[in-house]
């Protein structure tokens, strides 16, 4: 019998949940046989998969001890270099600044190097994380940003931060996220509505009409700071978060962001590429406030971050509005 002891990084969440992060390399199937079988029990009694765990809670598991270490094997940390700046850390939460062309989490091509797997090695160098003593939490991000986007990614280092970030999330304006771009034409300032829909087989977004079948809100809040020879510089506030929404909701109204080759101007891109070697989107998440912050994270009421532009972009932005004028 293996016995835990619930502490607050895995309160207050399902009981099912919770063995299905414990013993990450069992299936699913397993555990809901044990959970029926009586074979997991907490403080002394038997619970169905819907038991909200509390801090202090006693869980027994009636699994033999090679069994619990083959279907618990802890997750690897890897030996990375860290290519995020820091922005904000306290002990509840990191702000880091993501660069250009680094994934956040695995994919079919790349399963090691991601942002999260950085982050990972990050607070185990610093003693904060070990994930022989944190059996089943993993601290993590709460919201993605593109391969090919830079800029503001918030992780949890709690499960309650996690929790509290991942339901400030869904609720609008808990947490304000602005991006700086530069688009194609001249844009009026404005708030864009608009509907889309993933197209999972071309991984690509589609706008639609609002009657259509699994259609989507998109909000986005555009300011323009700046126009020079044909091009806007846009401060851009997100209300709704969907995919790729910066991006599509531009293109959508013929003001696709520069270097973006899924969405953007082809033509237009290869001219941008020849002139400032852009190879991906010009989108960058600069700024995030905590208007709303609940539970937790009170406590970063009114807070701003801002990250500044990387070199790069911040010198093609230089170039075209500023020395060209």
């Amino acid at each position: 019998m293996k016995t835990l002891v619930i502490d607050d990084n895995h309160s207050n969440q399902r009981i099912d949940k919770y063995l299905k992060k414990l013993l990450c390399r069992a299936p699913s199937s397993l555990i809901y046989k044990m959970l029926r079988k009586k074979d997991v029990k907490v403080n002394g009694k038997r619970v169905k998969e819907n038991y909200m765990l509390h801090t202090g809670d006693v869980v027994e598991l009636f699994l033999y001890e090679d069994k619990f270490q083959e279907y618990s094997q802890p997750i690897t940390i890897y030996d990375l270099k860290i290519e995020f700046d820091v922005l904000y850390e306290d002990e509840n939460i990191l702000v880091v600044n993501k660069p250009a062309g680094l994934l956040i989490h695995e994919d079919i091509n790349e399963s090691t190097n991601t942002l999260a797997n950085q982050v990972l090695t990050y607070l185990y160098q610093k003693g904060e994380y070990d994930p022989h003593h944190d059996l089943g939490f993993i601290p993590g991000p709460v919201h993605r940003l593109d391969r090919n986007t830079s800029g503001i990614v918030i992780f949890g280092k709690t499960m309650t931060a996690l929790q509290d970030l991942a339901l400030m999330m869904k609720q609008r304006h808990c947490i304000d996220k602005t991006y700086l771009t530069i688009c194609k034409g001249y844009i009026e300032s404005q708030e864009l509505i608009g509907y889309m829909k993933k197209d999972s087989d071309q991984s690509l977004v589609k706008v639609v009409s609002k009657d259509t079948p699994g259609a989507l809100t998109m909000d986005t809040i555009v300011k323009r700071l700046d126009y020079q020879d044909d091009f806007s510089l846009l401060e851009v506030k997100l209300v709704t978060g969907r995919t790729h929404q910066i991006r599509v909701h531009l293109a959508s109204i013929n003001h696709p962001v520069i270097g973006d080759s899924k969405y953007g101007d082809f033509e237009l891109n290869k001219m941008i590429k020849k002139k400032y070697h852009l190879n991906h989107q010009f989108l960058h998440a600069y700024k995030i406030t905590f208007v709303k912050p609940i539970g937790s994270l009170k406590y970063l009421q009114d807070k701003t971050i801002i990250c500044p532009l990387p070199q790069k972009l911040n010198a093609i932005k230089t170039q075209i509005f500023y020395e060209n004028a």
